[in-house]
């Protein structure tokens, strides 16, 4: 169905011609590129992790476990304490968390250290993804809302499409640890660029902030963060633990190929996410959840062909690309004025559903095997669904309305 962005009556008006910032936009886009290749490197070099860590590679998976737990466990206080703060303070202290945190993964040889370093990593993630998207949505005019969302949140399929499939060849060329310190130098030039380009906005005043108690009695908002906490989980599970799937059914050597493909798919959605969100939110969701649901199938039953392998991971990534632009998006229209306060539940229930599907997977691994992965996200997905096509009046709705940043 057809829909329409309509702007808060009360909000101000804007010049139709005024355009996007662009350079500040893709240094949020880099900030998000490394927050969610710190976050997700290890998939891709977990059995290298393992053997130089000597843990298992159900134990190596946790490095993306206790990242999601940094993150769910301080997102929402970290929000509410740094609410005051400058917001290009509080991007460049985030930044600065990961240069530390991964500096520290890559020559720790030790597996507590490592952990305690994915923690670090975790908390800076808390303070950048309740900050990212809302900033975002400040910088642009509202009928642009959307697109300017939309380009920050491409750091996650360029993570994926270029990050994860490069760390993985450079593990195997160089040693994961290069990876880790890679992405410390490229932490260091993005501080440089937010310095120079990124616009500085106050923060919220104490009487404007809105409880998360409140915030979650706002029609819509539930829907949009059950949504969230459900797909992502079902997205992790499989995620998390795809290089050794793809090796349990003798693709293990193609890993940084179909991580390519995923994210070349992940790219595309984006694209057409960004280009089609303020007319089709609604029908964009329902379709991303069961592009994933089709891909599951796939590999459920056919994974025994590297061809439809290839075509489950194509399908993948265009249903994930743009979940997180949909999302994020989502829950700040249905939040309205209390979008920072609905937007710093989204990243603790993001990051719970990562910490669980790291758990979840590695539970499977052990005690079902490869094979009941893409079970699992089938059977996810299936609330998934019937959340978003019945949340219609509020969270979903046919009609969006955007408000001001």
């Amino acid at each position: 169905m057809r829909t329409k962005t309509t702007q808060v009556a009360g909000s101000p008006a804007e010049p139709k011609d005024r355009k996007l910032p662009l350079p500040a936009l893709l240094a949020l886009a880099t900030a998000v590129f490394i927050t969610s290749l710190t976050e997700t490197l290890p998939a891709g070099l977990l059995p290298a992790m393992s053997a130089d860590l000597k843990v298992s590679e159900s134990a190596a998976g946790q490095t993306v476990t206790i990242y999601a737990i940094g993150t769910a466990l301080t997102a929402i206080p970290l929000a509410a304490a740094t609410a005051g703060w400058r917001r290009k303070r509080l991007l460049l202290t985030a930044t600065a968390g990961f240069a530390i945190a991964n500096t520290v993964t890559a020559v720790s040889g030790n597996y507590a250290l490592t952990m305690a370093a994915r923690f670090v990593a975790g908390v800076a993630a808390g303070l950048a993804w309740a900050l990212l998207a809302g900033y975002a949505r400040r910088m642009a005019p509202v009928h642009l809302q959307g697109k300017a969302i939309a380009i920050a949140m491409a750091g996650i399929p360029i993570a994926l499409s270029l990050g994860v499939p490069a760390g993985t060849f450079l593990g195997a060329a160089l040693g994961w640890r290069a990876a880790f310190m890679i992405m410390t130098g490229l932490t260091i030039v993005l501080l440089a660029w937010i310095t120079v380009t990124v616009p500085d906005y106050p923060g919220h005043r104490p009487e404007n902030r809105t409880s998360m108690v409140r915030t979650l009695r706002i029609p819509g908002v539930s829907p949009v963060l059950f949504v969230t906490l459900v797909f992502v989980l079902a997205h992790t599970i499989l995620y998390t633990y795809i290089a050794t799937f793809l090796d349990r059914v003798g693709m293990g050597t193609s890993t940084d190929l179909v991580l390519l493909v995923f994210g070349a798919a992940s790219l595309m959605s984006i694209w057409i996410v960004g280009a089609h969100i303020n007319r089709r939110l609604r029908t964009l969701t329902i379709a991303s959840t069961l592009l994933v649901a089709v891909a599951a199938a796939i590999l459920a039953a056919m994974a025994g062909s590297p061809a439809l392998v290839y075509v489950a991971v194509l399908l993948w990534g265009l249903g994930w690309g743009g979940t997180p632009t949909l999302l994020q998006t989502a829950v700040g229209d249905a939040g309205g004025k209390a979008a920072d306060a609905a937007q710093a539940m989204l990243v603790t229930l993001w990051n719970v559903a990562m910490a669980g599907g790291g758990v979840a997977g590695g539970i499977l691994l052990d005690l079902l095997g490869h094979t009941s992965f893409p079970w699992s996200v089938l059977v996810l997905l299936m609330p998934v669904l019937l959340v978003v096509t019945t949340a219609r009046a509020h969270g979903f709705p046919a009609e969006r309305v955007s408000m001001a940043p």
